[in-house]
């Protein structure tokens, strides 16, 4: 079959590998579509902890196409979207049930192969069924939406609240969503691009702010600004510097900071601690998407998400590799990787 191999930091192309042969509790699922991730990216650079040779893509879904001997609960033909990370289940993380911080976490797409290729094994307990009519690319942002899910748990929105988003890619703009059905009546996206800001308004962002045009903090939380003193609850969506630093900035005192945003690893942000202290600041990282991965199937299945406005196109295989390598187009949102797409 054909996969698209990392095959070291700065390596990747496309390959003939063997198809894999599904383990007595695996499901052999032949991919429908696989969403290109910022984490792709940065596995690329080496700005992510992984285990190459691999074949990356961890935001996927497909049909299964064979069963393990020991598998029950699914069938052949099942649409079916795959939670990437696996737990081992015994360390103390896994027994306090914060599986994402599992000391031996094997995630599909960066510890082992994953869904840039035509086939992916699965295993059952990483599955959940989709609908056999939803759209075949939906299922792929169930992972993006789960990870979004668990930033929006840690966050404790109050209806009624106030929020703003700092990032307009598909985080950003799956979290504006997210925050509306939370019952969010201020919710403030701050992007450069306005493709993305257009978006956003039409997505649920009550009003969207260009951080190139003026000064983000002024906007937002200044005197004068949109919401004077700041917001209930940020969310850093970009995973840059920058928001990072301005998230602080932007909440109000006893508000909450939510890092959602994936940094390339070693990057550092300036705050100030009595800034935190005096303000008595909630700052949090949203790590993955511990038990939220079946919520996230339910809600896109349910069309509480609008999906087909956040697919900016879709490509082959063949392309993929290129796409990874390289920085996503200006206004692109979501890209989604379809095998045997001519």
């Amino acid at each position: 079959m054909k996969a698209v191999r990392l095959e070291a930091v700065g390596s990747i192309a496309i390959r003939e590998v063997a198809k894999p042969a599904p383990g007595p509790d695996d499901l052999l699922v032949r991919i429908e579509a696989c969403g290109v991730c910022g984490t792709d990216r940065h596995l690329f650079h080496g700005e992510f902890p992984c285990r190459p040779p691999v074949t990356p893509g961890h935001e996927f879904s497909g049909i299964v196409e064979a069963i393990g001997t020991a598998v029950s609960g699914f069938v052949v033909g099942d649409r079916v979207t795959g939670d990437p990370n696996i737990a081992c289940g015994r360390c103390a993380h896994c027994h306090a049930g914060r599986v994402n911080l599992c000391r031996n976490l094997n995630a599909i797409g960066i510890h082992r192969d994953g869904g840039f290729a035509e086939y992916v094994a699965l295993p059952q307990k990483q599955a959940f069924i989709l609908p056999a009519d939803l759209p075949p690319t939906h299922g792929a942002f169930c992972e993006p939406l789960g990870c979004c899910l668990h930033g929006v748990d840690l966050a404790e929105i109050k209806p009624g609240g106030s929020v703003v988003v700092l990032g307009g890619g598909v985080i950003g703009l799956l979290t504006v969503q997210l925050a509306r059905l939370a019952g969010a009546t201020t919710i403030i996206l701050s992007t450069r691009q306005a493709s993305r800001r257009a978006l956003a308004r039409e997505l649920g962002a009550t009003v969207t702010v260009d951080p190139s045009a003026a000064d983000v903090i002024d906007v937002i939380a200044g005197p004068a600004g949109l919401s004077p003193g700041g917001v209930d609850v940020v969310f850093e969506c970009a995973g840059v510097r920058d928001t990072v630093e301005q998230s602080v900035r932007l909440a109000r005192a006893g508000g909450t900071v939510v890092i959602v945003g994936v940094t390339p690893q070693g990057t550092k942000a300036e705050f100030e601690p009595f800034d935190l202290l005096f303000r008595e600041l909630k700052v949090l990282g949203s790590f993955l998407n511990p038990y939220t991965h079946r919520r996230a199937a339910e809600l896109i299945a349910s069309g509480a998400i609008e999906i087909d406005r956040l697919i900016s196109r879709q490509v082959s295989l063949e392309e993929a590799s290129g796409l990874i390598a390289n920085p996503p187009a200006p206004g692109e949102v979501k890209v989604l990787v379809v095998p045997g797409l001519g």
